[in-house]
């Protein structure tokens, strides 16, 4: 698809739309909830860490052998600098991934093999459908050796950062999802 037609074309609401370097349009939809969690999220890395901070969101991060990721947020080194147009997974102190009903064995399974693989010091799932978050530390060739589960509504949690920072969540201010009602 060539840059004019993507410009003008009308993807769906409600959707995330990647383009990947080979091309390929990846779409993939975004609930309300799932987009209230990462801008609690981004609220919260500006009270710990700052107004200017390093907290891309949803933007490509270079990892080997092009696995490549767009997590929902990292957390980069106060130093890093892009290599080209994006930022290498070794600039990156924490990723976190929200969990949406379609990605949740993804987050869970894959995303803590891939992020412990490639020495991601924090991976946290954010889980709003199951009212809890999963701070992984401690990378290893296959995953995380540590892993603690924290529900929503327990106060805050302090992540200390292999820089020194601590990112505080508040786990009181993580959004839940509102229960369904009748069709219209």
């Amino acid at each position: 698809m060539s840059v004019d037609a993507v410009t003008h074309t009308e993807f769906p609401a409600g959707y995330v739309v990647f383009f990947g370097v080979d091309g390929k349009i990846i779409m993939t939809p975004q609930s309300e909830e799932h987009s209230s969690t990462i801008k609690s999220m981004q609220y919260d890395t500006i009270l710990s860490l700052g107004r200017h901070a390093k907290t891309p969101s949803d933007v490509y991060i270079d990892f080997p052998a092009d696995e490549n990721s767009a997590p929902d947020l990292a957390i980069l080194r106060e130093d890093a600098r892009k290599e080209g147009k994006r930022y290498s997974f070794e600039d990156v102190l924490l990723i976190s991934e929200v969990v949406s009903t379609s990605s949740a064995r993804e987050d869970y399974d894959d995303c803590t093999a891939k992020y412990g693989r490639y020495g991601i010091p924090v991976y946290l799932i954010v889980d709003p459908y199951a009212g809890e978050v999963v701070l992984h530390t401690q990378p290893t060739a296959n995953g995380y050796s540590t892993a603690l589960k924290r529900v929503y509504g327990t106060g805050k949690l302090p992540v200390p950062l292999a820089d020194g920072r601590t990112f505080t969540l508040d786990l009181d201010e993580l959004p839940r999802p509102e229960p369904e009602t009748g069709t219209h």
